[in-house]
C-alpha cells in the first residue's frame, strides 16, 4: 500500500492510500497434478503466465515469500 494525495479540480490536497489490485485465481501445477489458488497482483499473474507457475513457486521460495 502507498500513500499519496488525491487532488480535486481547484487544487485542494486529502490524502488517501493506493492498493495493489489483487486477484484470486486458479493455478495448475502439472508436477504434482493439482490446482492452487493464490491471490496474487495483476502483475504477478503476467509475471506468472511468462515464466510459468513452477518458475514462479521456485523463484518465490528462493526469495522467502513462500
Amino acid at each position: 500500500m502507498m500513500n499519496g494525495n488525491s487532488v480535486s479540480h481547484s487544487n485542494i490536497k486529502t490524502k488517501r492510500k493506493f492498493y495493489p489490485n489483487l486477484q484470486t485465481k486458479k493455478f495448475f501445477i502439472p508436477e504434482e497434478n493439482k490446482f492452487v489458488t493464490l491471490k496474487v497482483s495483476t502483475s504477478a499473474i503476467r509475471t506468472i503466465n511468462k515464466i510459468g507457475i513452477s518458475a514462479a513457486i521456485k523463484e518465490a521460495k528462493e526469495k522467502g515469500y513462500l
